[in-house]
């Protein structure tokens, strides 16, 4: 589970660093997997075949828009849970288009070098208007990058609305 936010420094060749807590993470995460019956298994046999055989999903972050302005990074089996969902949707329904759209067309596999960097692609630096400064925001499943200015505005915008936040926990039975 990703938490805990983390500053970083976007290089000039777009390079930015993996928090080191989020590697672990990830690394777990490539290594946990659930106990599938053989037809399942299989399944993920063949979509792990798509993948590239020189990258594992300890060393990979699909890396996609968000609906915000930032981008939103998926270890690599919670991309193909999110895809496969996305399957079963009807593929006339205009939500279901929109999202795609946002999600899957703008989603790019970001490998993370030895020095637990990933280059993210120009579209998407440009998209989230990362410049130097950026934030990692763990989301439980999930991983948000934000440009330092837009996270500093979007929290200040979310704490205005306490009676959201109140109801959202109320909601989780908090």
């Amino acid at each position: 589970m990703f938490s805990g936010l983390y500053e970083h420094t976007l290089d000039a060749k777009g390079r930015l660093s993996l928090p080191s807590h989020f590697r672990e993470l990830l690394r777990n995460c490539a290594t946990d997997i659930p106990t599938a019956s053989s037809a399942q298994a299989e399944t993920e046999k063949t979509k792990a075949k798509t993948c590239d055989a020189k990258t594992s999903d300890a060393e990979l972050l699909i890396i996609t828009t968000g609906i915000d302005r930032c981008l939103v990074a998926y270890p690599p089996a919670r991309w193909r849970e999110f895809e496969d969902k996305l399957a079963k949707l009807s593929q006339f329904d205009p939500a279901v288009v929109q999202l795609k759209r946002i999600y899957v067309a703008g989603a790019t596999e970001c490998p993370i070098d030895k020095h637990g960097r990933l280059l993210i692609p120009p579209m998407l630096r440009e998209y989230a208007e990362l410049k130097t400064e950026t934030v990692w925001a763990g989301m439980v499943t999930t991983i948000e990058i934000w440009a330092r200015e837009r996270w500093n505005e979007q929290v200040a915008q979310s704490r205005q609305d306490p009676a959201a936040i109140t109801k959202a926990l109320t909601e989780l039975g908090l």
